[in-house]
């Protein structure tokens, strides 16, 4: 293949991501395209779509109290007789209504409202209002209830009201009214054998469904709120198993799909580990021939490799690449900073340079004539590893045969992004058993995967897990200080550096974010957020400040600043200076989160360390204790805390295990962050709830092995109910 050729075929689209709205289904005919566009922002483009569109909540219509009956602290349906309607202009503009039922009164009170309001609620009309009932200065009122006006003896509801996830221009009662047209039109056949659902005592889909849009009111609403009624559990189930069978059919499709077969020789292999100052540990050895053996068949290997911080992934990752090396064909390293990216090529370089093997370097940050020489022998096969960041599966980079793809922590990459590498190889394969073979890919995180995620997210993959760091690293003290005792912690710098070892001062984004128990109604309104561009301004702000502080404070130390603003070569050229030592204390953002590996720091101190997430903080308190030395990480933090803020401190203080720490985020903010999916266009499961159902994860997991062999029908039936064209996303 010419290489006209193959940049024509690496630079080809790549398949559409599942984030992107479908095509309305012939099924929404009839519908004006301005309730079609509303419906797709809710990712509704069928029948079935508004079928599965399942309420948030629910509110009881079902029974009318008198006013001086109505229950505090809760919403209630009242009826009543409007006596008198005024606009109102004190202390703010507002239309006051007073309505009177016999037992008592009681004001409707709306700051925004239409001028028909007004002739709505003239006197004398009758008044059905749905709300909280509040003393206020001047009595029992609902502030903007939901209202409409009825005739007398008018029926109440016989089921609960369902409240539904909506958006901008859409109301509930129209959703309310083209969810119960599907509901009557749209065949609801079970897509589960009965012995299956018998086996797990699930109720009927058509059952479940319509009784999650029209429950009964004496169904207990706490099993409905937190969704452990039967009807809420065979949803979570279905949902749980098309994700379970989607993983296994694309892991069916990925073994008959062809890769080079590496085989294991060894000469290099032996020669690195006769370099090493150190040993691998039994994790590594029991990982690395793990991969081996998956790099020598002849479809592609796709295998995560976790590892706590330090555990000693890349060496792993290194005697991958040379086992690929072994077989002529080429290895691309990928990584999401380039401060990452250019640590594991310093890391690459000291260990294979010796044994003949040139690493080149690309970042977006080349210079156009070295990138020029670099993309032509990457081209030609003469350098067979590469690393680099993004840059890697740009358009002019052409790869003569890549037979491993391996991508450090993954989750930082959208999935187009870490397909378009793959695809990359598959254009390069022409050393593979076929035409259309692919690139053996290697994923690598330092945020491990809880368990639950595994099995539902990462259920194609086949995983490793390195759960032992290498001997002679110390474990790190952890202290939460107020900023109150800065002092304290501008002494303990000082004295760290004095008896000779390093420190690094963390200044994380400081924002005005209010306490997520601040009431509504109390919040200060403010501008719009800053984009990404206005965050990490605002960011290097914080950390310049620090920067000139500190200094002022250490005027007997050399202190150094790094943030994400710095020109490649001053960035490299300031962690160069630190990692020699002549940098004593170094002044960061977030940017050394990952990818910094300096043996002699020791102490770590984070700013407004409240304010960041768990995974976040674990991850930086990683780059202390990479030495025989006694290292701490010092979180300052800022009152009043927040019950959020307060628990993820208290989590990072007794917590070192990062699985255990990883177990807690998925629990307080879901398997977002974790995969990256907010990048990634991956949809998150919108029922279950990994920490809540594990079971059910449980016995998806069997029921979808079961389906694919003994009722392949029905798994299709349930894959196409439930993903429709959304399941190619699990591809990659």
């Amino acid at each position: 293949m010419t290489r006209e050729a193959k940049r024509a075929a690496a630079s080809q689209p790549v398949a559409a991501s599942a984030s992107l709205p479908l095509a309305p289904h012939p099924s929404l005919a009839g519908l004006s395209k301005g309730t079609l566009d509303k419906l797709a922002r809710l990712n509704i483009a069928s029948k079935l779509d508004l079928i599965l569109h399942l309420p948030l909540r629910y509110d009881d219509e079902t029974h009318l109290y008198p006013i001086k009956d109505a229950p505090a602290a809760r919403d209630v349906l009242i009826e009543a007789t409007v006596v008198e309607t005024d606009i109102k202009y004190r202390p703010r503009r507002q239309l006051v209504c007073n309505l009177e039922d016999g037992s008592g009164n009681v004001t409707l009170r709306f700051f925004s409202f239409y001028g028909s309001q007004v002739k709505h609620l003239a006197p004398g009309a009758r008044v059905r209002a749905f709300g909280e009932i509040r003393q206020g200065f001047f009595g029992a009122e609902m502030v903007h209830p939901r209202y409409r006006i009825v005739q007398p003896e008018s029926p109440v509801a016989e089921a609960l009201t369902p409240v539904y996830p909506t958006t901008a221009g859409l109301g509930q009662d129209t959703l309310r009214k083209l969810i119960g047209r599907a509901l009557a039109s749209e065949p609801l056949d079970d897509t589960l054998p009965d012995a299956l659902i018998h086996q797990y005592h699930l109720p009927k889909f058509r059952d479940a469904v319509y009784f999650l849009h029209n429950p009964s009111p004496d169904v207990s609403q706490h099993d409905l709120q937190e969704r452990t009624h039967p009807a809420w559990r065979r949803m979570k189930f279905d949902e749980l198993l098309a994700q379970q069978l989607s993983m296994r059919v694309h892991q069916q499709r990925r073994r008959g799909t062809g890769a080079p077969a590496l085989r294991v020789r060894g000469t290099l292999v032996r020669r690195l580990l006769e370099a090493l100052p150190f040993e691998l540990t039994a994790a590594q050895q029991r990982v690395v021939a793990q991969i081996r053996e998956d790099l020598a068949k002849p479809h592609p290997m796709q295998r995560l490799l976790q590892g706590d911080v330090g555990s000693g992934k890349t060496i792993v990752a290194a005697i991958a690449a040379l086992q690929c090396v072994e077989n002529k064909f080429q290895v691309a390293l990928m990584a999401p900073t380039e401060i990452l990216a250019e640590q594991h090529y310093r890391k690459f370089s000291g260990w294979l340079t010796a044994l003949g093997i040139e690493v080149a370097w690309l970042s977006g940050s080349t210079k156009k004539s070295v990138k020029k020489q670099i993309l032509a022998k990457i081209d030609a096969g003469e350098t067979p590893i590469i690393v680099g960041t993004h840059a890697l599966f740009e358009d002019d980079v052409v790869f003569h045969k890549l037979g491993l793809a391996i991508i450090d922590e993954q989750h930082r990459f959208g999935v187009r992004q870490r397909l378009a590498l793959r695809l990359k190889g598959t254009q390069s394969c022409a050393g593979g058993p076929t035409a259309d073979a692919q690139p053996h890919q290697l994923m690598m995180s330092a945020t491990p995967i809880p368990r639950t995620l595994a099995m539902s997210y990462y259920a194609d993959l086949d995983v490793s897990v390195i759960d032992e760091l290498p001997p002679g690293r110390t474990p790190v003290t952890t202290k939460l200080v107020s900023e109150t005792r800065r002092d304290e912690v501008i002494a303990r710098v000082r004295d760290a550096c004095a008896a000779g070892s390093q420190a690094y001062w963390v200044c994380p984004l400081v924002e005005e974010i209010e306490s997520e128990e601040t009431p509504a109604e109390q919040k200060p309104k403010s501008p719009r957020k800053p984009g990404r561009a206005g965050l990490e301004m605002l960011q290097l702000k914080a950390a310049m400040e620090t920067y000139e502080s500190l200094s002022v404070a250490f005027p007997d130390l050399r202190v150094g600043l790094a943030h994400g603003r710095l020109k490649s070569d001053e960035k490299s050229a300031v962690m160069g200076a630190f990692q020699r030592g002549d940098v004593q204390l170094l002044v960061a953002t977030t940017v050394i989160e990952v990818g910094v590996d300096v043996p002699n720091a020791s102490l770590m101190v984070i700013e407004n360390a409240e304010r960041m997430g768990l995974s976040q903080l674990h991850q930086l308190r990683g780059r202390v204790g990479r030495g025989a030395a006694q290292s701490a990480c010092i979180l300052l933090y800022h009152t009043p805390l927040s019950a959020q803020a307060r628990e993820r401190l208290k989590i990072i203080f007794e917590n070192t295990d990062g699985f255990e720490v990883a177990r807690h985020d998925l629990r307080m903010r879901g398997p977002g962050e974790l995969l990256g999916s907010r990048q990634s266009g991956m949809p998150l499961l919108r029922f279950a709830d990994l920490s809540a159902d594990v079971d059910l994860l449980d016995a998806a997991r069997d029921a979808a092995a079961l389906l694919l062999t003994e009722n392949p029908q029905a798994a299709r039936a349930h894959l196409q109910r439930w993903l429709g064209g959304r399941g190619e996303f699990l591809k990659v």
